[in-house]
């Protein structure tokens, strides 16, 4: 892991996104786009940092969203097709999801039975989230295909002929993963769902592609996806929220106290697993740290830990070929995705700033402060 920035310039803790590594994974995209014939979209769900939409707007087809609130910031600050899907859609948002989306994904019969008129009077395309009961993770919280998910419909469950006014299918089983796993989820879709497959316009085939990752098989995932647009005749999307700013962003802390007890020693830092990387805890993994090796490797092994009172603040065990100390900054990596979405201030704790990287020069571009705080609360 390098870096191309300054790190002593940094007021911590702060996210920071690299553009040059931002705009590698969008040139990739778009080779994979242009090669396969296929739209591919931003999951905002994952990264949602708007300040690069414009740029993200150049090189891909559009968005996707999780409800109104990721449509309505798609629909100001980047253009190109908006897409929406949400296991059950509130009245009070769905008319104007109406006015700011192109294509509207229903998780049930219900939800397009409820809205599907209005969408279509508004000269929306309509779709189905099916569920092809195929799991190809083992991560069960991130599973949508797990035994009783309430995502997508199964096809036991679908009628013999789409609704009139149903254009596409959606499905989104994947978490992280290779080419493989879409190959795999794809044949028990056709598998399954084969008589509705010629029925379409589109086949939106979700998220979970690691397209941008070094290892990912980029030219089976081209023919596949050419495959399977010329075989049905329909149009075909991806929507990937990792791919897009994996490896591009850093989350910059700085080291508060050391502690000791029964033989481990704990460096306390301004940054939290809980509060500013929630997916550490929650998948749960250990985050790349610059300049650091696996616990043992190098001569002072430390527990990094969050400042929060929850006892399991904790973000990992590494080892360092110097001591730490009091006023030490320390950098972590792959922080773009699923950081600032969904971090928050549990204990009162401060959100991170956050800063691009331009050229090798830092840009602020937003603060945290007190009333971010108390302006959640009542």
């Amino acid at each position: 892991m390098q870096i191309n920035f300054d790190i002593r310039e940094i007021s911590t803790p702060a996210y920071v996104v690299d553009r040059e590594l931002l705009l590698a994974n969008l040139h990739i995209l778009r080779k994979v786009a242009d090669a396969a014939g296929c739209r591919i979209l931003l999951a905002q769900k994952a990264f949602s940092m708007f300040y690069f939409y414009p740029l993200i707007g150049k090189y891909l087809d559009g968005t996707a969203a999780s409800g109104l609130y990721e449509a309505r910031l798609a629909h100001e600050y980047m253009g190109g097709q908006n897409h929406v899907f949400s296991a059950a859609y509130k009245q009070e948002h769905f008319a104007e999801l109406t006015r700011i989306c192109s294509h509207i994904i229903f998780n049930s019969l219900e939800q397009w039975q409820q809205f599907g008129k209005m969408a279509q009077s508004a000269g929306v395309s309509c779709g189905l989230r099916i569920n092809p009961q195929c799991s190809t993770q083992n991560k069960a919280i991130y599973d949508p295909c797990a035994p009783g998910s309430r995502f997508g419909i199964i096809a036991t469950e679908m009628p013999p002929v789409l609704p009139q006014g149903i254009e596409g299918l959606h499905f989104h089983t994947l978490c992280e993963q290779n080419f493989e796993a879409l190959e795999i989820t794809l044949k028990t879709v056709e598998e399954k769902f084969y008589s509705y497959l010629k029925q379409l316009k589109w086949l939106n085939m979700g998220g979970g592609h690691h397209i941008t990752r070094a290892d990912y098989e980029q030219e089976k995932l081209i023919a596949c996806l050419r495959r399977i647009r010329q075989e049905y005749d329909l149009e075909v999307f991806l929507e990937p929220g990792e791919a897009i700013a994996l490896n591009a962003g850093f989350l910059v802390t700085k080291v508060l106290a050391i502690t000791k007890n029964d033989g481990i020693t704990t460096a306390i830092l301004d940054t939290s697993a809980t509060c500013h990387m929630p997916d550490v805890l929650e998948a749960p993994y250990r985050p790349p740290l610059l300049d650091s090796g696996e616990p043992g490797n190098l001569p002072y092994t430390y527990r990094l830990a969050g400042p929060t009172c929850l006892a399991g603040d904790i973000i990992g065990d590494y080892s360092f070929a110097r001591a730490l100390k009091s006023g030490d900054r320390l950098v972590f990596g792959d922080m773009a995705i699923y950081s600032m979405v969904k971090n928050n201030t549990f204990n009162g704790i401060s959100l991170p700033a956050i800063y691009s990287v331009e050229d090798k020069k830092l840009c602020l571009l937003r603060v945290f402060g007190y009333d971010d705080f108390k302006n959640r609360l009542s």
